[in-house]
């Protein structure tokens, strides 16, 4: 097994947002979620602006960059309209993900083959503005080669097919993540997971060699219903630094 350092945690706020748009109102706040995140030892905080805005608004990710003390990981689609507003916010990170209007949440990973072209185009682009990408796929190997072309810094694996999975089928996911985290590397691309983690089946994907950070949100969110979001937080950092 590879050294590796302590695995990161970005925290994803989006679903506090949700929360808030349910109203309509300011509250609750993302930019205090976000801080109280921080004090919970949160290494990043990731937020998806989507294109219908379900959640997310423009002048949340902007007032993020501004105020936060960590790297913001925009997540994103790779729409004309969203890369422009990148660019000009120049967050630290950008994942750039799948989206589709229909979705509760971004369902599987992107399709890099056929989109390589224009996918390519928007890493460019981003890089160009001191933005580092990653691009969140699934754990298959032509698609990890496809993402090695297209000049990424990282890939987020789609660990949903995982955390959906019991038995014997969830062993089976979790070898093919690590075969990916294995192919992936030899690459050069660093690794970075996320999608449907929670406080039970977080430490597998944390031990993964080479992984650099995990992104986990819905269920941190859940758990700071009962007991405080820095608490959520810090109980999740301190399961994948266990590790």
């Amino acid at each position: 097994m590879p050294f590796k350092k302590s695995v990161k945690l970005g925290l994803n706020i989006d679903h506090v947002a949700t929360l808030r748009q349910a109203r309509g109102g300011r509250e609750p706040d993302v930019i205090r979620a976000a801080l109280e995140g921080i004090k919970g030892g949160a290494d990043g905080i990731t937020a998806h602006l989507r294109e219908d805005r379900r959640h997310i608004q423009d002048r949340d990710v902007f007032e993020l960059k501004r105020v936060i003390s960590v790297p913001l990981n925009l997540e994103m689609s790779i729409e004309k309209e969203i890369v422009k507003i990148a660019s000009k916010l120049a967050p630290a990170k950008a994942c750039l993900v799948p989206e589709r209007r229909q979705e509760l949440t971004t369902e599987g990973g992107l399709d890099v083959i056929s989109g390589k072209n224009k996918i390519k185009q928007s890493v460019a682009r981003l890089q160009n503005q001191g933005v580092e990408v990653s691009l969140f796929i699934d754990p298959i190997p032509k698609q990890i080669e496809a993402a090695s072309e297209t000049n990424t810094d990282f890939i987020e694996l789609h660990t949903g097919s995982y955390a959906n999975s019991t038995g014997a089928s969830r062993k089976r996911e979790l070898d093919r993540l690590l075969r990916a985290c294995q192919f992936a590397h030899s690459l050069g691309l660093r690794i970075n997971a996320g999608h449907g983690l929670n406080y039970d089946n977080v430490k597998p994907i944390a031990r993964l060699p080479y992984m650099v950070e995990l992104n986990i949100g819905h269920s941190i969110i859940s758990r700071s219903v009962f007991i405080g979001l820095r608490k959520a937080v810090e109980e999740m950092r301190d399961l994948i630094r266990e590790v």
